[in-house]
């Protein structure tokens, strides 16, 4: 089993926002250790975590790798952009999702405004650890570079 960090909770969906995923979204199963999307990976939508667990991580920045559970909204970033996926989620277990195109999912966004003003703060979660994580790392960094200069000049 991977080692990854803490199960998050940040990306938790609503009752409403599962319940219209549900009608628009398709039931996929997968096995332990598959890819559900890959970090530079075209969109292929977002994917609701019904059962089991996965890992979302960043190639590099394993401090950023965490757990998410049931009721998790997976590939948020990249779907309301369009942009290719920012992460990789690999299955830790066997997962039931809930999987909804990108298209399906804007769709869902423009007619229901309350349930997209729930998804963006969901995003906005996500941005902020991820901005967090990477401060921390830099500020490691820059703490080690500043310790091998003081080893140097002693």
């Amino acid at each position: 089993m991977m080692s990854v960090g803490a199960q998050s909770h940040i990306l938790k969906v609503s009752d409403a926002l599962k319940a219209c995923l549900a009608e628009v979204g398709k039931k996929e199963h997968f096995s332990a250790a598959s890819i559900l999307f890959r970090e530079e990976g075209d969109n292929a939508g977002v994917f609701l975590v019904l059962k089991g667990k996965v890992c979302m991580s960043v190639k590099n920045l394993p401090s950023l790798d965490r757990l998410f559970g049931s009721a998790s909204l997976l590939g948020l970033p990249s779907t309301f952009t369009g942009h290719p996926y920012s992460l990789t989620a690999i299955t830790v277990t066997e997962v039931d999702v809930l999987h909804v195109t990108q298209d399906n999912f804007v769709s869902l966004m423009r007619e229901r405004p309350e349930l997209c003003r729930q998804a963006t703060e969901m995003l906005g979660r996500e941005v902020t650890f991820i901005q967090s994580a990477l401060a921390e790392r830099r500020r490691q960094a820059a703490s080690a570079k500043s310790l091998g200069r003081e080893a140097v000049v002693v």
